[in-house]
Order: C-alpha cells, then sequence, then structure tokens
C-alpha cells in the first residue's frame, strides 16, 4: 500500500488538489527564481554592457539594476501569494478530509454487528476515529506539499543545471538517485515499525477507556498501582517501538547530507576551475553555486516526511480496514407493514449460534397485537438473544421472523427498530440533560410529552424536585442518577417513541422492589395497548403476563400462563420455588 491508498480519499476533492499542486509548484519556481537573478546580477557589474541583461533591456547600467530589483521584488511577490494559497488549500483539504474519513467511518461503524463489537476494545476503535485520522490529516497539512515541491525543485534546477554546464549538471544530479533509492529503503523499512506503533496506541487507547468506565472497581478494590503500572507498562512499549522507528528515520537526514556535500563539492571545484579557464561565466557560476545547494538541500526534508507519510499510511491502513469491514445489514428493503404496524410478532423454528455454540435450538412461538409476553429461564439459556434477533442485531442461521406476518428480512432496518421501544439491563444514558435522554427518540416531543411520559414511568415526581427539573444534567452514563431512576428514566424514553412493541430485558435486575413495583406498573399501563414482551429473572415481575415462555439451554420447554405453569411441577415452578423461598 503506497500513496494511492491516501489519494484514492482525495477523489472527490480532484480539482482542489490540482488547485493546491499547482500552487505548490508556482511557490517553488518563484522560491527558485531569486538565485538565478543573483547570477544575473554578478553577470552585469562584472561585464557591464556586454552582460546578457544588456543585451535584453538594454539601456543605462542603473536603469538596468533597476529593472531587476522590480523584477525581484515581483517574484518575492508571488512568491508571498502562493504560499498562501498552497497552505490555505492543503490545509482545508486536511480538514475536509479528516471531517469526511471520520463522519464515513463513524457512520460504517454504526451499521456493523453486535458481534464485531464484541470482539473489539472500544479505545482501539477510538483511535481509528481519532488519532489514526488526525494523522492523516497532519500529513496532508505539510507532507504532500514537500513531495511536490522536492520534484519540481530537482526539475526546474536540473534543466537550469544543463542549460548552463552539462558537465556539472551531471555530477551535480549524481547523488540523487542516491539519496531516492536510499529514501524508499528506509521507507519500506520504517513501515513495518509504524504499524507497530499504531497498534500499540491502540492498546494504550483502550486500556484507558476502560479503566475510566471501571474506576469505581479499580478503587474499590484498591488497585490503583496495579492499573497504574499496566498503564506503564504499555506506554513504555509504545515508547520503545516509537524509539526503534525513530532511530531508523533520524539516520535518514545525516545520509542525505553526505550525499549533498559530495554534490556540492564538485560544484564548487570543478565549476570553479571551468570558470578560472574562461570556460564557464561568472554569473553562470554563481548561479550553479547558489542552485546546488537549492537543488539538494530540499532532499534533507525527505526523511521528516517520509515519517510523516509512514504515520498517514499506517494510519490509512487502520481506517480502510474498518470501512471494509463487511456489513451485517443493508438498511433496504421493501416497505411491506411498516405503514401502520400493529405488532403481531411469530417465531418459527428459530435456530442461532456463534459459530459452533448452539444458543437457540426450533424456537415456535407466536404473541398476538397488544399480547404481554414473559420470557424467562436461567442464563444463558437464550432469553435476550431472543430479543436480539427479533431486532436484527443478529440473524438466524435457520426458521423465520416475522412481525405482522411479514418476515422482518424485508422490512427496512430503521423502520423495523423505530416500531420496537427497548429497555434493557444496562440502561444507557447521554450525558446531557433529563429533557435530552427521555426526549431521544423523538426530537418533535413537547414538554408536555414529556411529561406525560414521565408520570407513566413514575419518574416525575422525581423530576420536579430538581432545581432545574426537565434541564438537570445527568452526567456521563447517567452517573448523577440511581439504577433505578435510570431504569424509569428509559422506560420514559421508550415511551415517549411510541413504538407499537415494547420490550424490557430484565429491567428489573438490578432494582430495588419499589422500583420494581413501578416498573411493573407502567408494564400493565401499556398492556393491551401494545404488544409487551418482558424478559426475567425475577418472575414476579411477568407473573401477570398473558403468556411465559420458559427457556433452557436454548430450547423452549415450557409455556403458559403463571398459574398454569405452576401447576406443571417443572422448572417454573422449581425456579418460583427458589426465589418465593419455599
Amino acid at each position: 500500500m503506497g500513496l494511492n491508498a491516501i489519494l484514492l480519499h482525495l477523489q472527490t476533492y480532484r480539482l482542489q488538489v490540482w488547485a493546491a499542486t499547482a500552487f505548490s509548484i508556482l511557490n517553488k519556481i518563484c522560491d527558485i527564481l531569486p538565485e538565478v537573478l543573483i547570477g544575473v546580477a554578478v553577470d552585469l557589474v562584472v561585464k557591464k554592457q556586454s552582460s546578457m541583461m544588456a543585451q535584453v533591456v538594454g539601456g543605462t547600467l542603473e536603469y538596468q539594476l533597476c529593472i531587476l530589483g522590480m523584477v525581484t521584488a515581483v517574484i518575492w511577490v508571488c512568491e508571498s501569494l502562493f504560499e498562501y494559497l498552497l497552505a490555505k488549500n492543503w490545509r482545508s483539504l486536511a480538514q475536509k478530509l479528516q471531517h469526511d474519513l471520520r463522519v464515513k467511518s463513524y457512520g460504517h461503524l454504526q451499521q456493523l454487528s453486535l458481534s464485531w463489537f464484541a470482539d473489539k476494545s472500544t479505545g482501539d476503535v477510538l483511535t481509528i476515529l481519532n488519532d489514526d485520522i488526525n494523522q492523516l490529516e497532519r500529513f496532508l497539512d505539510i507532507g504532500f506539499n514537500r513531495i511536490i515541491q522536492v520534484w519540481v525543485t530537482a526539475i526546474a534546477i536540473g534543466g537550469i543545471f544543463f542549460a548552463l554546464s552539462p558537465w556539472i549538471a551531471v555530477f551535480a544530479m549524481a547523488p540523487i538517485p542516491l539519496i531516492l533509492f536510499g529514501s524508499f529503503k528506509f521507507q519500506h523499512m520504517l513501515a513495518e515499525r509504524y504499524s507497530k506503533v499504531r497498534a500499540t496506541a491502540g492498546l494504550i487507547s483502550g486500556k484507558l477507556a476502560n479503566n475510566i468506565q471501571g474506576i469505581m472497581t479499580i478503587k474499590s478494590y484498591t488497585c490503583e498501582q496495579k492499573e497504574l503500572d499496566e498503564v506503564c507498562k504499555l506506554s513504555q512499549q509504545y515508547c520503545e517501538r516509537n524509539h526503534q522507528a525513530i532511530h531508523l528515520s533520524a539516520l535518514v537526514v545525516p545520509v542525505i547530507r553526505m550525499a549533498i556535500l559530495a554534490g556540492f563539492s564538485v560544484t564548487l571545484v570543478y565549476g570553479g576551475l571551468l570558470t578560472l579557464r574562461g570556460e564557464l561565466e561568472v554569473g553562470s557560476y554563481s548561479i550553479l553555486i547558489f542552485l546546488t545547494q537549492r537543488l539538494l538541500w530540499p532532499f534533507t526534508m525527505l526523511g521528516e516526511t517520509f515519517d510523516l507519510l509512514q504515520r498517514a499510511l499506517a494510519s490509512t491502513h487502520r481506517v480502510n480496514h474498518l470501512l471494509s469491514t463487511p456489513l451485517a445489514y443493508s438498511d433496504q428493503g421493501s416497505q411491506n407493514g411498516l405503514t401502520n404496524i400493529k405488532g403481531h410478532v411469530q417465531f418459527e423454528n428459530v435456530c442461532f449460534g456463534y459459530e459452533s455454540q448452539n444458543i437457540l435450538e426450533q424456537v415456535s412461538f407466536s404473541l398476538p397485537v397488544g399480547g404481554y409476553l414473559g420470557i424467562v429461564g436461567p442464563t444463558g439459556s437464550g432469553k435476550s438473544t431472543l430479543l436480539k434477533l427479533l431486532m436484527r442485531f443478529y440473524t438466524p442461521q435457520r426458521g423465520k421472523i416475522r412481525v405482522d406476518k411479514h418476515p422482518i428480512h424485508q422490512f427496512c432496518l430503521s423502520s423495523l427498530r423505530a416500531s420496537i421501544g427497548l429497555v434493557s439491563q444496562e440502561t444507557f444514558m447521554f450525558d446531557g440533560s433529563i429533557r435530552d435522554n427521555v426526549a431521544y427518540g423523538n426530537s418533535s416531543a413537547t414538554d408536555d410529552d414529556i411529561r406525560l411520559a414521565c408520570e407513566s414511568a413514575e419518574v416525575w415526581d422525581f423530576i420536579v424536585t430538581l432545581p432545574k427539573g426537565l434541564d438537570t444534567s445527568i452526567g456521563e452514563r447517567g452517573m448523577k442518577l440511581s439504577g433505578g431512576q435510570r431504569q424509569r428514566l428509559a422506560i420514559a424514553r421508550a415511551i415517549i417513541k411510541d413504538p407499537p412493541i415494547f420490550i424490557f430485558d430484565e429491567a428489573t435486575s438490578a432494582v430495588d422492589n419499589e422500583t420494581e413495583a413501578a416498573i411493573q406498573r407502567s408494564i400493565r399501563r401499556l398492556q393491551g395497548t401494545r404488544t409487551i414482551i418482558v424478559v426475567a429473572h425475577r418472575l414476579s415481575t411477568v407473573r401477570h403476563a398473558d403468556n411465559i415462555l420458559v427457556m433452557n439451554q436454548g430450547k423452549l420447554v415450557e409455556q403458559g400462563s403463571h398459574m398454569q405453569l405452576l401447576s406443571q411441577e417443572g422448572l417454573y415452578q422449581r425456579l418460583w420455588s427458589i426465589q418465593t423461598g419455599r
């Protein structure tokens, strides 16, 4: 993977790339011309009226010097103007590419399956979205311009050299192939090292993100020093890998300097001998001396430029790897049954598993519109998996899932999920106000709508006691609230979405009895008007359900009402006895 990997991302901005490239070329030409004018000035002073300047311009020597000064001023103004334009365009491109890649990567990320997230470190993903994309921005800021100007310098000055003295041109430019060969060799050696640097950066980011989220556990177990040592170890590994790359990249400039010394020495000595013999004009010799350094010196920046390039290429590889990850689902499909969805849910012989592990086997049930379904069973029996399949977080290997008699894979994914209100066990609250969190799924909701939803979720009485009411900030992940308060707000958030289907996934597993009773009352208010599915460990949560599915080891082993299941003296009856202390 080379520079093309970056250029592919710039396809959208081809015209601006060409404009920025043109400004870089014009700036470098204007940057070279003053050295040529010095030689013209020396030629004018030494040869006077027989100089090239006199032959072109004519007039007195004073007039010729004034013209030379005016030309010099114009060139400097043009150089400054093109410097401004190239910097503005390259930096603008860098910002646009950074924005586009971050939005594109995040948009792609949101459409990946939950199993992908389960296998990835949050910190590593954040490193791709932030630091890796920033590496591309840094390279575009200065790297592209440097590469272009090095080539322009070599071509323009090489042409002047061959025009003035072909032999000196050959000797002066002889080091360039060696410089380029050495630079590309260094680039190849640096590539692997910077890939390791970026990978380690992702590990550090993942560790820090994980520790910040688990800071309460770290403190409660007094493991601050242990975690500090782990971070120190990873940081040291990052420094060592960076040092390995820097140790190699630092050799580039000294090696190039030696090549420059050889070219400059040849021009100085051989050109001087030709001038002493009268075979080379003094003005031309002056031009060659000044331009030799101008020709070779930019190559010293290749070391830093290749360093930036390799960091950018390593980051581009990680970004492209994310973007090439296949999507689990498409948001395309027919609109069958979505205009007035009622909420009839059917599972027909559904089977699902991860690799060789079976999670669900031949699960079938039907939930009518407005029905209340409870799902219970031991841990790992597949209860929550049923809900994830219904929301198309996963796809069953066999069997059909239907809503209003239509297979759910025919539905537009966003519309399907818009028709389902989810309240999960691990309630997530966004950093913002209560109003923002409750109205998250319905941006058009009014304060009256929010109040009615909060009253239905039995959380309004708490909200009115707060100094800022709905405008109260709840902190990151809702850390300023208790678990029960977060859970009730999550119910209000689902209610205000007004979906035909409600799903409660272990919504009462981590709350007190009072909150559980409030949640049960909220569910009963919805009963009959909405299709309700409740997954619970606490059987008391679903005792009023119309039908209860009992799952065990991925199989549906019992179903019926609360009283019917108790009379069967099966798994449900044993679980009820354990939970009631009988």
